[in-house]
């Protein structure tokens, strides 16, 4: 997928000013990418394709009447910023958290969604940390294994929150661990940017 490609996907689905957010949190990473490692600079190149349309896809996975959105290991923002910036208009009672330890990143998360005039709490400290936030919906992107992600999310799903890891290839054998940990009732959606990638909507989880 190309570049052009992603962003008219992105298009297809968010007003323009949403798109507008989105450019210019695409040329904030660039300029603070020369300051700090935001994202594998490889990837530069396919900011749209690799990062932005990759996060994006989570948005349709989310209940329409989510109130309460955290991003475990946000890093640079992906995918938590970005259904941020979406979230916006077509959500605008849905509040956005962003777990990162790493407080350069923390920063430069302040800083974007500052400059995209979002409204976000980002919390600069370890996931074990965070106070419980009784989320409807809580994200990971590249983060740690399905196991530790539960341990992570579950003190702060709300009752009937979800999930939305997204995964690679070896998902099927994370699953297989997790459930030695885990009860989970979970959908297998194929990403729309990656053949071999996956979002896993997980709902119910509690405790074997």
């Amino acid at each position: 997928m190309t570049e052009e490609q992603a962003r008219a996907a992105i298009a297809a689905d968010v007003s323009r000013e949403t798109l507008e957010r989105l450019s210019l949190y695409a040329a904030l990473l660039v300029k603070w990418q020369k300051k700090i490692n935001l994202i594998a600079p490889s990837t530069i190149p396919a900011i749209w394709s690799r990062h932005l349309l990759d996060s994006a896809q989570l948005m349709k996975h989310a209940p329409a009447d989510a109130q309460r959105w955290l991003d475990l290991g946000s890093g640079a923002g992906f995918p938590g910023l970005v259904c941020a910036a979406i979230a916006h208009e077509s959500h605008p009672l849905l509040r956005v958290s962003l777990v990162e330890s790493d407080q350069r990143k923390a920063a430069f998360l302040r800083e974007a969604a500052r400059q995209m005039g979002l409204s976000v709490v980002v919390h600069g400290l370890r996931v074990a940390d965070v106070p419980p936030q009784s989320a409807d919906v809580i994200s990971a992107r590249a983060l740690a294994a399905l196991t530790d992600l539960c341990d992570m999310a579950h003190p702060h799903l709300a009752p009937n929150g979800i999930c939305l890891f997204q995964k690679g290839a070896r998902h099927a054998d994370e699953v297989e661990v997790a459930q030695g940990k885990w009860h989970i009732a979970y959908e297998i959606i194929p990403s729309v940017t990656d053949p071999d990638a996956v979002v896993m909507r997980i709902e119910r989880l509690r405790h074997v």
